[in-house]
């Protein structure tokens, strides 16, 4: 009927092991044929109106049978959705129709499980050919003959490969296209089938060969598109013996991840959606995109179908002569919300396309006719033109020529011949069956585990007792043979001897991983143990029938699991994010830390193959992911939320480059792209511009440091020696700046200028300087000597990055940087500024090109150079040894003096809180004339007049009260004045002791350290480690004692107020 939209359903999954474990929340629901999303960071809700929705998250109960059955109204089990889609496909096959299904939605949403199904739980695709066969059975009619095809095919990387054919082409098979046909595939197997056991038969040698090759060609499920298409013929034979064909393809497709077509892979990449891998998915949103603009009765709309693979072969299903059934897989998790979101998004657009579906009904003789006629009109263009025709317009003529021929042949073949080919290759491909299902039951063997279920356990390797030998196919000696990246010439070695089942490495550059952990020797396996060979093969190993237990939960050792061990084993989990995986606590928000660690595990394997990849082509690039923390650069100091980057290192040249997820996924791509001409012989001598493992260079974020500006507020001098700390918090180097208060003229202030309300900064001007004089150990520099470095911050409103020049050269830069800031007129968020926020001093690798890179013999001369260089620094700090050992000796008593300091004048201070003016102790005063501390108080005292009255101090359980007396006046030469004078003296004499550390500290800083220095090293370090301490101590003090004096001001105050 013409007009028909293409009808869509949407369908959510159950959460995965993973997603319960992580408690994750449930973002779906469902009402009717409505849907509804709930954006997990702020609460919105879009809703979503389509033909079905499909309830399948929960309501359900597993039986003895491994069958999910119905607990409630709400659950849509698969027989629920083959009634409402599958049985539609059915009826319309049989009035003549076209028809298509297929599932969109991104990888682990559950689109295999509609498809497919998992188990006992049947899919679509095996219960649409169940029920046409029991309907082809009870057909009872002589002159009505019925006949069924099945073909399978699957695209990937713009290449179509027949899974129902063990041979494979060179470039896959070819897509042609017909004046009346439209698109075709050239030499796609048509196998005719007489029943339901037969297709069944077909679709399992279809996933042996699939799962094959996605370890040969490096593609999981996910990557690729598979095609069932099953050709649905009805012969009609009249009474004087012509007959009418009623012919309906229906055509069955599992489309792959959705991700995959995201667009943002290639934002900010100057390689921009290169890959012929993601060019399927991304032409197929542009064809519904455009066809969605014709249904909406825009004019002029170009929909292109030629784009790509996937779009030819569905043009009839999308806006052609099909009835066409889209369902929508959805993940109900938090974390998948923008997959989710773009899947409904797609799906929405979707049901806008008009398709125009026709019977296709002809009598067979005038089809046979027509394919006669239509030949020898081309055999008459061929010899007509001769020589003329340019030789592509003659080779097409030539294919349509056969093509008509392959036609005729199979019109004129009988059903009965069809029927006994397939019998005899049904026949042929039981024989090659090498195991029988009891073997399973007797040794152990081990089973292949892939990114889709339906692929998972399909490849096994029964071991008996003896040696197996696995490695590349091919080689010599092999007896287990395997086609994966990574995979050895001979990769590993299994022994099955008085059950006891071990397995070693081959070779040493043979990577073998048992329970995630790499081996290097020999080792036992356990019944379950998993194994990874080289960068993705993954097998869950079944041991001896008497160390299985009853029942195993074999299931539960899935893909995810196998990623999770991984990414657990190489430390994610332990000080990053905790594992979800056994349902530990997270670090901070869950579904935030749920999406980065799934974020991590699915970069995992793609890290490995891109490793291989780049080490079979020698191309020496090593990929790393990597957790960046933005909590590196937040002047708050909050733990903001992390993200997944990869670090990219050119192990020839030492540059790094760091690029974020969506970038390494694009160039993926790319790489597989160049590594499948590669496999196939072909020149990958390609521009660097063209190049997907080379970028630019570009600086590379180090480490960071916070200075808190609080001190500011208090027009107090900061003086800091800081360790600057990765993204994964490893030290990277230590850093000397200072916050300084100054005049206008740059001149640093004294410590008169001590403010102890910060509000007194209120309306006046303020200026200060940041100094940062230089940096020491930076391992960036280490590792190149050609590398240098830069310092930079961001500061209040200033948007652009205040930086140091750029030191080359050296792992101890001396950056002498020095700005002046001034404010005017403080304000209240200026005050509230530097009461709350850091700076955050971040340090920066700059690298040269890789055109620039040094030559070993260059590399020797600097090397030599750098010896010369190291003998000069070790003399210079044999002497500044002798130097740091004697000021060790003066500070030690510098520190005792300076205690016995402190605790006089607070001595000296408690005194003159506690005696009236009017009456001094003579026997104080003649004690006070004899210590210099308590007549520098006594002489504040003299300063502030003889006009003040005497003071009391009342003590009390909770501390000391300071009282004017009645008669005495609260706003001339106050306790308030006389205390802060007395904190003034106090600051003046410690600055001095505080001097002398800074100077004994700038001796040693100005030391250049090398990791040869031996025990030189350490006995510099152990006294920079003391200086540190000892100045730690007295800052303590001196905040301390502000903050006491403080107190005793405000409660005064406070009192007076009374």
């Amino acid at each position: 009927m013409p007009g028909d939209s293409v009808k869509v359903a949407v369908r959510v999954r159950p959460f995965n092991q993973r997603e319960k474990n992580a408690n994750s929340k449930c973002i779906i629901s469902m009402s009717g044929k409505s849907t509804t999303i709930t954006n997990p960071a702020n609460g919105e809700t879009k809703t979503f109106g389509f033909d079905h929705s499909y309830w399948s998250h929960d309501g359900f109960n597993e039986n003895e049978d491994g069958v999910y059955e119905q607990t409630s109204n709400h659950y849509a089990d698969q027989r629920k959705v083959f009634g409402d889609l599958g049985q539609g496909v059915l009826d319309n096959a049989w009035q003549g129709y076209n028809a298509a299904l297929f599932a969109y939605g991104q990888t682990g949403s559950g689109k295999s499980y509609s498809m497919i199904g998992y188990g006992p739980n049947k899919g679509i695709v095996p219960i649409t050919c169940g029920e046409l066969f029991k309907a082809i059975g009870k057909n009872d009619e002589d002159k009505k003959q019925l006949q069924v095809t099945f073909s399978m095919l699957e695209i990937y990387n713009e290449q179509v490969r027949d899974l129902l054919s063990k041979q494979t082409q060179r470039g896959g098979l070819k897509v042609r296209q017909h004046p009346k046909m439209g698109f075709y595939v050239d030499g796609l197997k048509q196998v005719a089938v007489r029943n339901y056991g037969q297709i069944e038969h077909l679709m399992d040698q279809g996933t042996v060969n699939r799962t094959t090759a996605s370890t040969n060609m490096n593609a999981t499920s996910s990557r690729s598109h598979m095609v069932i298409t099953i050709r649905f013929k009805q012969v009609f034979i009249n009474e004087i013996g012509e007959s009418t064909t009623k012919t309906s393809e229906i055509n069955l497709v599992d489309l792959a991840g959705s991700e995959r077509a995201d667009s943002t892979g290639a934002t900010g990449d100057r390689l921009k959606e290169g890959s012929a891998i993601n060019q399927s998915l991304s032409t197929l949103g542009n064809v519904i995109s455009a066809l969605a603009d014709l249904a909406m009765g825009k004019k002029k709309v170009l929909v292109p179908y030629r784009d790509s693979v996937l779009t030819k072969l569905l043009q009839s299903a999308l806006g052609g002569n099909s009835r066409t059934i889209m369902i929508a897989a959805l993940s109900p998790a938090a974390i998948n919300y923008d997959e989710t979101l773009g899947t409904l998004r797609y799906a929405d657009r979707a049901k806008k396309i008009q398709n125009k579906a026709v019977i296709n009904e002809s009598p067979t003789d005038r089809l046979i006719r027509e394919l006669k006629e239509e030949n020898a009109r081309l055999l008459a263009q061929i010899s007509k033109a001769g020589g003329g025709l340019a030789t592509g317009k003659s080779e097409a003529l030539e294919r349509l020529l056969e093509e008509n021929e392959r036609q005729m042949r199979d019109t004129q073949l009988s059903w009965e011949q069809k029927l006994e080919e397939a019998k005899q290759e049904w026949e042929k491909s039981h024989m090659m069956i090498p195991q029988s299902d009891t073997e399973w039951n007797k040794y152990p063997y081990i089973e292949n585990i892939n990114e889709d279920p339906q692929l998972s356990g399909v490849i096994k390797h029964c071991l008996h007792p003896g040696q197996y030998v696995i490695g590349k196919a091919g080689n010599k000696g092999v007896t287990i043979e395997l086609r994966g990246l990574g995979i050895q010439g001979q990769h590993a070695v299994v022994c099955n001897t008085d059950e006891r089942l071990t397995i070693k490495p081959a070779i040493q550059a043979a990577k073998i991983l048992v329970n995630g952990a790499f081996i290097t020797e020999e080792t036992q396996l356990k019944h379950c143990d998993r194994i990874v060979l080289g960068s993705s093969s993954l097998f869950l190993y079944v041991g001896f029938p008497s160390h299985r237990k009853t029942p195993d939960n074999l299931d539960k050792y899935d893909y995810n699991f196998f990623q999770t061990e991984l990414a657990e084993v190489s430390g994610l989990s332990e000080g990053m994010l905790m594992s979800p995986r056994d349902g530990g606590s997270l670090s901070y928000d869950t579904s935030a830390a749920l999406r980065v660690f799934q974020e991590y595990i699915d970069l995992l394997p793609k890290i490995e193959e891109a490793n291989a990849m780049s080490q079979e082509m020698k191309k020496g690039v090593k990929f790393e992911p990597e957790v960046k923390n933005l909590a590196s650069h937040d002047s708050i100091g909050r733990d903001l939320e992390k993200s997944v980057i990869v670090k990219v290192t050119n192990e020839d040249t030492k540059q790094v480059w760091i690029w974020p997820k969506p970038k390494f996924i694009n160039r993926k791509f790319l790489i597989e792209d160049l590594y499948m001409k590669w496999s196939e012989g072909d020149s990958i001598d390609i521009g660097q511009s063209q190049d997907p493992f080379w970028d630019p260079p570009e600086d590379i974020f180090l480490g960071s440091c916070h200075i808190w500006l609080q001190s500011l507020a208090y027009c107090m001098a900061v003086d800091e020696q800081l360790e600057m700390h990765s993204y994964h918090g490893k030290e990277e180097a230590m850093i000397q700046a200072k916050i300084m208060p100054c005049d206008s003229k740059g001149r640093l202030l004294s410590d008169e200028a001590l403010v102890l309300d910060p509000s007194d900064l209120l309306g006046k001007r303020l200026d200060f300087v940041i100094i940062v004089d230089h940096c020491m150990g930076v391992k960036w520099v280490r590792e190149n000597s050609k590398r240098g470095v830069y310092c930079g911050f961001h500061f209040y409103e200033c948007q652009d990055l205040i930086r140091s020049k750029t030191v080359h050269s050296s792992n101890n830069p001396k950056f002498n940087f020095r700005k002046h800031f001034t404010i005017e007129k403080v304000a209240p968020d200026f005050l509230n500024y530097v009461q709350t926020h850091a700076i955050v001093l971040e340090l920066w690798g700059t690298q040269c090109s890789s055109a620039a890179s040094t030559s070993p013999k260059k590399l020797d001369v600097e090397q030599e150079a750098d010896i010369d260089a190291l003998k000069f620094q070790l003399e210079q700090q044999l002497d500044e040894f002798e130097s740091l050992k004697a000021a060790s000796v003066k500070l030690k008593k510098e520190n005792f003096k300076l205690r016995q300091h402190v605790d006089k004048l607070k001595g000296a201070l408690q005194l003159a809180k506690s005696r009236p003016r009017s009456a001094p102790d003579k026997r104080e005063g003649k004690d006070n004339s004899r210590d210099p501390i308590i007549n520098r108080v006594a002489a504040i005292h003299e300063v502030g007049g003889g006009s003040q009255e005497s003071l009391k101090s009342v003590s009390s359980d909770t501390g000391v009260t300071l009282r004017h007396s009645t008669n005495s006046p609260l706003n001339g030469g106050s306790l308030d004045v006389e205390i802060a004078k007395g904190l003034k003296v106090f600051f003046r004499d410690v600055r001095g002791a505080q001097k002398k550390l800074q100077s004994l500290r700038d001796l040693g800083s100005s030391a250049q350290l090398n990791s040869d220095n031996g025990s030189l090293k350490e006995a510099f370090q152990s006294q920079q480690t003391l200086i540190k301490e000892t100045e730690e101590k007295l800052s303590t003090c001196v905040v301390a004692l502000k903050e006491t004096m403080t107190t005793v001001i405000k409660r005064k105050r406070q009192e007076a107020g009374e």
